[in-house]
C-alpha cells in the first residue's frame, strides 16, 4: 500500500466513523469483569491522550515516532504502519455501557472477524485495524476473536516471532499468551515499547512497557 493510498484510507475512515464516545473510566482505569487486558500486562502505563482525528501525515512527524526504530523504520511495511495510524484514530473508544464488551464502535471491530460474538475484543480490534490497512489476518482474511488462534496462525504462516528470539518493530502485533493482543506503535532505542491495545481497561488505550518488562509471548509481523 502506497503512502498516498494510506493517507486516502485514513481520511476515509475518519470521515466515515462517528465521533468517539466519551470514556467513563479514562485511560488506565481498572478493568471491569469481562475485560481481557490488564491482568496480562501488569507493567503497562498509559501514555498520551485520545487522538481520534490525528492524520497519518502528522503521526509521521510526532514523538515517539521520530526515534530510529519508530514509525519510519525500514523494518515495518507501509501497510503495517497504516494499521498503526488507523489504530491511533481509535484511542479512547470505550465500552458502553462499561464492562459490557460492547458499543457501536466495538460492533464495527467485530465486523472484521467471521462469526464473532460479543465478548473480549482485543483481537477483534487488531483484526479490524489490519483489515482496514489492507492486510487482513488469517488464511482467508477471516480475522480472529481468539488470541490463541491468532498466534497459531502466525506460527503456521511464518509471521510469529517469539519474544526470546527476536525484537519487535512498529506495526507488529504484540501477543500475551492466549489472553491479549495489541499493536506496537513504536519502539525506542532502549527497548521501551509503546502500544495501542483494544480492550485495555475496557477501551482502546495507549500503553508503555519498559525495556524487557512487557512479559509478551512474542510478536506477529504484518505486511
Amino acid at each position: 500500500m502506497s503512502l498516498e493510498s494510506t493517507l486516502a484510507r485514513i481520511s476515509a475512515i475518519e470521515a466515515a466513523l462517528t465521533p468517539p464516545q466519551p470514556s467513563t473510566g479514562g485511560v488506565g482505569a481498572p478493568a471491569s469483569t469481562g475485560s481481557s487486558a490488564t491482568s496480562s500486562s501488569p507493567q503497562a502505563s498509559s501514555v498520551s491522550s485520545p487522538a481520534s482525528s490525528t492524520s497519518f501525515s502528522r503521526l509521521l512527524n510526532q514523538a515517539p515516532f521520530a526515534s530510529p526504530t519508530g514509525l519510519g523504520s525500514s523494518t515495518a511495511s507501509t501497510a503495517a504502519l497504516s494499521a498503526v495510524a488507523i489504530a491511533h484514530t481509535q484511542v479512547g473508544q470505550a465500552e458502553f455501557p462499561p464492562g459490557s464488551n460492547e458499543s457501536p464502535r466495538i460492533a464495527e471491530y467485530r465486523s472484521a472477524v467471521k462469526g464473532a460474538v460479543v465478548g473480549p475484543w482485543c483481537a477483534d480490534f487488531a483484526s479490524w485495524c489490519a483489515a482496514q490497512a489492507g492486510i487482513p489476518l488469517g488464511e482467508s482474511g477471516e480475522g480472529f476473536q481468539s488470541v490463541g488462534a491468532l498466534w497459531e496462525w502466525a506460527e503456521r504462516s511464518g509471521r510469529a516471532i517469539p519474544a526470546s528470539e527476536g525484537s519487535p518493530a512498529p506495526g507488529d502485533l504484540i501477543v500475551w499468551g492466549s489472553e491479549h493482543v495489541g499493536i506496537i506503535e513504536s519502539v525506542e532505542p532502549d527497548g521501551t515499547i509503546h502500544t495501542i491495545e483494544g480492550n485495555s481497561a475496557d477501551e482502546v488505550a495507549q500503553r508503555t512497557y519498559g525495556p524487557g518488562a512487557s512479559g509478551a509471548t512474542g510478536y506477529v509481523r504484518l505486511g
